[in-house]
């Protein structure tokens, strides 16, 4: 299964990290930047982190709670020593957890996707929309990039906006599902940017 941890800490030794784009997520800058001001204290948390781009950005952008998931090891060293040379005084503001997503609590105002839910096997796609739900309190918002494609085999796993709206529909509020136009160029045309609603 896709949550196993060994399998994804073979994959960051081995530098088979082809999903990561050395920068933060364009759709995901947009999205942030629109955050009001006063909403940037609100909890926020980034699952399947990786390289982290970013929450670094969001820390510079005046965002005070984030918190931070990953299954592998070595991402989230790599994340820690990243986030020391970029961020001063970083923990005050980021919580970095080495665990699994499913296994997580608490309650967060806002939650980021960006590559993880492509990576979990498609079996679990209702588990996973079952604890963005549960995480997010009354209101919260689920937002990011979905792939809007097929690929053989996987991860990354296909998946289609027609599907991802019957998935999220009984528990979320789709305020947008649509392509995304702001996609770095390897990905234009082939991706979705969402935003639901609890």
């Amino acid at each position: 299964m896709y949550t196993n941890a060994d399998f994804w800490e073979i994959r960051w030794r081995s530098g088979q990290t082809g999903w990561d784009l050395g920068a933060p997520s364009p759709p995901l800058i947009r999205y942030a930047d629109q955050v009001p001001v006063e909403e940037r204290g609100q909890p926020v948390l980034i699952p399947g982190c990786g390289n982290g781009y970013e929450a670094v950005y969001l820390l510079q952008h005046g965002f005070t709670d984030i918190t931070m998931v990953d299954i592998a090891p070595t991402a989230v060293e790599r994340l820690k020593q990243r986030l020391q040379k970029a961020v001063p005084n970083w923990e005050e503001h980021l919580q970095v957890i080495c665990g699994d997503f499913f296994a997580l609590e608490g309650v967060y105002s806002r939650i980021l996707e960006q590559t993880f839910f492509c990576a979990l096997d498609p079996v679990l796609r209702p588990d996973y929309a079952r604890k963005i739900h549960e995480l997010l309190v009354p209101g919260g918002k689920l937002a990011g990039v979905l792939f809007d494609k097929d690929f053989d085999g996987g991860p990354p796993f296909s998946g289609h906006a027609a599907e991802y709206r019957q998935l999220f529909k009984p528990l979320f509020s789709i305020k947008t599902m649509e392509p995304c136009y702001n996609s770095i160029e390897p990905r234009a045309g082939w991706e979705v940017f969402m935003v639901l609603v609890k």
